[in-house]
């Protein structure tokens, strides 16, 4: 990443004039060559989500990660979930393989032990729904890159953003290539990617077909409502089968300022639920193995945005509408009687707006005022299992701003503030928050900074919390807005071979929403919570140039929570993380094995004290070997020790797949 210059002088007729030639062309050549090398890849990349301008990540006031193409490729990741997972502060929460979801149970990058206040953005515009996300739909080939800010984002893009923002950025042009992939519990991976500078064109397709046994394990216990006493009738176990991901998308570049884009994603997973123990009489008529339920869960959402950038006006519009399904036979009821029900469930999620800002560049300063409109939209459509259909919707309103003011060549300080409002909201309940944040940034000198910031953070109820999601939930339509602080200090160091970052932040949020299980009735509940998190971070990449590079991280944290049903602080997730990798290159072959350690872990239930749980260790490899320019042979290696370790945080459990392979072979045209 070294730029140098050299400096011939030859003189005297024909042979020094070819000489000059030949020794210029080379000298362009190999310019050329490390240009190239430096966009692909570089210590310092470029940051747009921070600060809503393109800014370099080591001038940026703020706790940030950048995943390249070249980042994401080393993890051996097929989705952006598998690429997330790996980031330093995130706590990462699956379901199934190749991280299956369970409709409206996700999987959850949980950033600094905040377990709701992710908000994911795709270029920039919004693409969660009522607070989930899916991050497992969106094929790690279309990504150009990962942009994520810990800390709070509320104060540049609304609610939601409690935690932090997560921005996946994809490819605007076009390539050619095709990609084949087997592997075992039936795996099969193809993806046709086709394009040019203005069009392009890919589709994914992912399938888990053969079952991975004992996903979960699972207390079943029931409660009289009369007489209080509480039954333990067995355990369950669940297998999953039948995991498909399907992906569509378009992408038209109508002018150098003006992109198009238009995805639609589909999943699909069935989770089958089998008695492993049974015990008391109420249960007597049960028998190990025989079925108590099984689910299909089906996500299908479209995504289409229009985005304008030239670098003085930044706006979009968006629309996102999907539809979530579940759907299944019923055996036995929780008091442990057999039954012959079916139980379906569906939703639609639809969100429409846009977004524009404007950026002045002043003497010392930089300025930018924004506005922006979403309208959400909340059916629960008629099911099975739902006899009546509900619509809910609402508009909200924003205006924000931000002013950075450079002191001099190595001070500045930013202010911010969003103004939130919502109307049209059923029964009036209509919301409004003023949020501000603060950042201060001091360059040591050009490799090297200090920052400090304060920023306050929100996020409104969604409708499903409100109003009801499904036959399980208790909606509360008095609900409060979860507000929040984030408190934190920084160094950030980036030289030719080297990636230093530190930070040191304190969380403090009021009436924190979560979904409390209320046993009696085997229903969850909606209620408010506070929480607080302390912690620190150290992350460094290596990439000396040579054959090896290198990254490890490190972070100690306590997050913890506050409940009225518990009345007293209790532990969430895990204190201490570690995680770092090793790449590998020589000629045609390269090689990343990568791992991540969450350790003096808990599982939390939601009425109940934490309880002390076994630490992961979660391992990958990805080899490519490429015989030709235009050909690769890529190995996958998910769970290398083939460790039970268990990936969730709430009383139930759920387990990573046993060790697993992908062997895929992509042609580039």
């Amino acid at each position: 990443n070294k730029r140098g210059a050299i400096m011939v002088k030859i003189s005297g007729g024909k042979v020094s004039l070819l000489m000059t030639v030949l020794i210029t062309g080379g000298l362009l050549q190999v310019a050329q060559a490390a240009e190239e090398n430096l966009e692909t890849y570089t210590l310092d990349p470029v940051s747009v989500t921070a600060t809503r301008y393109e800014k370099r990540d080591v001038e940026v006031p703020a706790s940030t990660v950048v995943l390249q193409k070249e980042d994401i490729k080393k993890t051996g990741a097929t989705t952006a979930a598998g690429a997330i997972a790996q980031v330093p502060g995130v706590t990462f929460k699956s379901f199934g393989q190749n991280g299956a979801s369970m409709g409206t149970m996700i999987n959850e990058a949980i950033i600094r032990g905040v377990d709701n206040g992710t908000l994911v953005l795709l270029n920039g515009n919004p693409i969660s729904w009522r607070g989930k996300y899916n991050l497992d739909e969106i094929p790690a080939d279309s990504i150009e890159r990962i942009e994520m800010v810990k800390g709070g984002g509320s104060v540049l893009y609304g609610s939601e953003a409690m935690a932090g923002v997560i921005n996946i950025i994809t490819k605007k042009k076009g390539t050619n290539s095709v990609r084949v992939g087997f592997g075992n519990y039936g795996q099969k991976d193809v993806a046709v990617n086709v394009g040019n500078e203005k069009f392009r064109v890919n589709y994914n397709l992912n399938k888990w077909d053969h079952a991975v046994r004992g996903v979960s394990e699972s207390d079943v216990t029931y409660t009289n409502s009369k007489t209080k006493k509480t039954t333990a009738l067995g355990t369950t176990r669940t297998d999953i089968d039948d995991v498909k991901k399907e992906n569509v998308g378009l992408g038209y570049n109508i002018n150098k300022y003006l992109t198009a884009n238009y995805n639609y994603y589909e999943t699909e997973a069935n989770f089958l639920r089998y008695w492993d123990e049974v015990l008391g009489t109420e249960t007597k008529k049960a028998k190990r193995e025989e079925q108590y339920n099984g689910r299909l869960y089906t996500t299908k959402q479209h995504v289409a945005q229009l985005n304008f950038d030239d670098q003085v006006w930044k706006g979009s519009l968006f629309f996102n509408t999907g539809t979530c399904e579940s759907d299944g036979p019923t055996y036995f009821l929780t008091s442990g009687g057999k039954t012959n029900g079916q139980y379906n469930t569906r939703e639609r999620n639809t969100t429409y707006g846009a977004d524009v800002q404007h950026k002045w560049e002043l003497n010392k300063a930089k300025a930018i005022l924004g506005f922006n409109y979403k309208n959400e939209a909340y059916q629960q459509l008629y099911a099975g299992s739902t006899a009546t259909s509900s619509d809910y919707s609402r508009h909200n309103w924003a205006a924000f701003g931000q002013w950075e003011q450079n002191f001099d060549a190595k001070n500045s300080f930013t202010i911010s503030g969003r103004e939130t409002w919502t109307t049209g909201a059923d029964r009036g309940e209509n919301y409004s928050n003023f949020s501000a944040a603060g950042q201060y940034l001091h360059k040591l000198d050009d490799e090297n900074s200090l920052y400090a910031s304060v920023g306050q953070s929100f996020i409104m109820p969604t409708f499903a919390q409100m109003y009801g999601s499904s036959s399980q939930s208790i909606p509360n339509p008095d609900l409060k807005p979860q507000t929040g602080t984030n408190y934190e200090i920084g160094w950030k160091k980036v030289d030719a071979t080297h990636a230093w970052k530190a930070a040191v932040y304190h969380i403090d949020i009021t009436d924190n929403i979560t979904a409390a299980w209320v046993t009696a009735k085997q229903e969850y509940q909606y209620t408010n919570e506070d929480f607080r998190n302390t912690g620190v971070e150290l992350s460094c990449d290596i990439n000396p140039g040579g054959m090896y590079s290198y990254n490890w991280n490190l972070g100690y944290n306590n997050p913890e929570a506050k409940s009225d049903k518990k009345g007293y602080w209790d532990r969430k997730y895990g204190r201490i993380q570690i995680g770092g990798g090793i790449g590998y290159k020589l000629n045609k072959f390269r090689a990343n094995i990568n791992a991540s350690f969450l350790g003096n872990r808990v599982q939390t239930p939601s009425t109940e004290h934490s309880f002390d749980t076994k630490n992961w260790l979660l391992t990958s490899l990805a080899a490519t070997y490429s015989p030709t320019k235009n050909s690769d042979i890529t190995l996958t290696i998910d769970n290398l020790l083939s460790r039970e370790d268990v990936i969730s945080h709430s009383s139930s459990t759920y387990y990573a797949t046993p060790i697993n392979f992908l062997l895929s072979y992509t042609y580039k045209f």
